[in-house]
């Protein structure tokens, strides 16, 4: 996906959330002054292949959750999914994070040679200086919602766990299953519901980019349907 064709969703998140482009920019170029240009070829294994897209919701603990990514080819994790399938025994194939909840698990990951997709944005600058250095610079793969900049790239997504979807469709995944996702958890507080609302937006648009079905958004009516274009 083209920058241009993400570009208008981004606004309409930077809108209904108040945030500051120019932030997202400065925090997109700390981090391409703080990284190399990440070889996708790392995760080749996505190719053609059924990835599962892993949130970090109370579900996920669920037996029906871990066999579903169990079963996947290869598995996308969001934040501290990641750190549930590794005590499970569930291997991940990349992590995906704004450094928001375990910096610890990042560098571990990035040690063990297994890739992560550190996202920067406006006010998590901070949290890129502190973690990203000590970090296998190799493993780390640098995404922005801005406009792409050197080595850090826009595949599209606004939370972690959508924007792990978008990755595997970046990367050409046939297959996209979803588990451990609870649009409706009722212990977040107003803005990460929000946040969650956006992500089924988003990836009801994904859905019909892939012209696919996610199982994830059946029975949603049209609770995410969206104004973008297919």
């Amino acid at each position: 996906m083209e920058f241009e064709e993400w570009e208008p969703i981004y606004e309409a998140i930077v809108d209904d959330f108040g945030y500051d482009r120019g932030a997202d920019e400065r925090a997109r170029d700390v981090l391409a002054s703080m990284t190399d240009s990440f070889d996708l070829e790392k995760l080749s294994a996505a190719r053609g292949a059924t990835v599962a897209v892993v949130g970090a919701a109370p579900s996920l603990e669920t037996a029906a959750e871990l066999e579903r990514a169990r079963e996947a080819d290869v598995v996308f994790a969001a934040s501290t999914a990641a750190d549930v399938l590794d005590r499970r025994g569930i291997e991940v194939d990349c992590m995906v994070t704004d450094l928001d909840k375990n910096p610890q698990s990042v560098r571990r990951f990035t040690e063990r040679r297994i890739p992560v997709a550190v996202h920067a944005h406006g006010d998590n600058v901070p949290a890129v200086r502190r973690v990203v250095p000590d970090c296998d610079d190799e493993y780390v793969l640098p995404t922005t919602q801005a406009k792409p900049r050197g080595p850090v790239r826009n595949v599209g997504g606004f939370t972690d766990g959508d924007r792990a979807a978008f990755l595997a469709d970046y990367l050409g995944a046939d297959r996209l299953v979803f588990a451990g996702w609870e649009f409706d958890d009722p212990d977040v507080g107003p803005v990460k519901a929000r946040k969650l609302e956006w992500a089924g937006r988003l990836l009801s648009w994904l859905e019909r980019r892939r012209d696919d079905r996610f199982e994830l958004l059946e029975g949603t009516g049209d609770e995410f349907v969206t104004e973008f274009g297919t």
